[in-house]
């Protein structure tokens, strides 16, 4: 009985897998998830992409006749949206700066110094995050009323500025942050500290020059997901902010609602718009996203 060999040199044949039933129900079930996460956002475009006239003639669930730019050109414009745009980057800036600095040197002082109160401090800042925001906000909006900053800032109280929204998102941040970072700071081997303090290096060095540094995949992947969050607020803005022209952009889509008719089509373009932005940075910093959800998760 004879046998067929491979040529000398020849690359060995690829054996195919036989396809399980499973695996092509798990891609079936993936596909249609993806499908239905997508499916509100391709409704939208689609919308945003019809005039108005035509949908209320004819209803949503219809072949278009017409497809074009108008709607978004419309809304940019009617919305202002690069005053808003301006704001926004007034408050996420400032804040996303202000809570990686703050939360990194709490996460330094938990992480490579030993203390009785180490753990009850760390979870001082953490527990702050599971406080809803809907809890706080009277009493909050009271201490924003009363609290007085003139010349500091337009309004003359910490209400209706960009410092209040900054500095509530810091608060509500930080924990997160510092809960993170603390648990990355803890997989840096201590003998880098114990080196630096046998030179005579002083904390602030330690922290500064030798664990900041090291810290950089955790900083770039917390301030991406902070500059998503933050930007995408809605809530605070909307609470502590009374004047129109100091919203941030997630705000400024209430410009493109009338007092008595409003535009669907149009609001669906300036959703759409107002989501760009956030877009734009997770497609350029996606590997941040991902290495984020794992930081700290495990040592060594």
């Amino acid at each position: 009985m004879s046998t067929l060999s491979t040529p000398a040199g020849a690359p060995p044949a690829k054996q195919r897998t036989p396809v399980r039933p499973a695996r092509v129900l798990l891609h079936v079930f993936l596909a249609g998830t993806a499908l239905a996460w997508l499916a509100p956002l391709l409704w939208a475009v689609f919308s945003a992409l019809r005039p108005y006239s035509e949908t209320s003639t004819k209803g949503y669930v219809s072949w278009p006749d017409t497809l074009g730019l108008d709607n978004f050109t419309n809304a940019f414009e009617q919305s202002d949206m690069l005053h808003y745009f301006g704001n926004t980057l007034l408050i996420a800036v400032p804040a996303v700066l202000l809570t990686l600095f703050l939360s990194s040197m709490v996460a330094f002082y938990v992480s490579r110094f030993d203390f009785r109160l180490n753990l009850a401090l760390l979870l001082v800042f953490t527990a702050g995050n599971l406080l809803p925001q809907q809890v706080i906000i009277t009493p909050l909006y009271r201490m924003y009323l009363l609290t007085d900053l003139p010349g500091i800032t337009a309004s003359g109280k910490l209400y209706d500025s960009a410092l209040g929204l900054v500095l509530i998102h810091v608060a509500f941040q930080s924990g997160f942050c510092a809960f993170v970072l603390s648990n990355y700071m803890r997989s840096l081997p201590h003998e880098l500290t114990e080196a630096a303090l046998v030179d005579g290096a002083s904390a602030w060095r330690l922290y500064w020059q030798i664990t900041l540094p090291l810290c950089k995949p955790a900083m770039a992947a917390l301030a991406t997901l902070l500059s998503i969050w933050i930007y995408n607020d809605f809530f605070w803005a909307l609470v502590l902010i009374s004047t129109g022209d100091n919203m941030p952009i997630t705000s400024a889509l209430n410009n493109l609602s009338g007092q008595y008719f409003t535009d669907p089509n149009l609001v669906a373009a300036g959703a759409l718009l107002t989501a760009i932005p956030t877009l734009i940075v997770y497609f350029l910093l996606q590997r941040q996203f991902v290495s984020g959800l794992t930081l700290g998760s495990a040592k060594g």
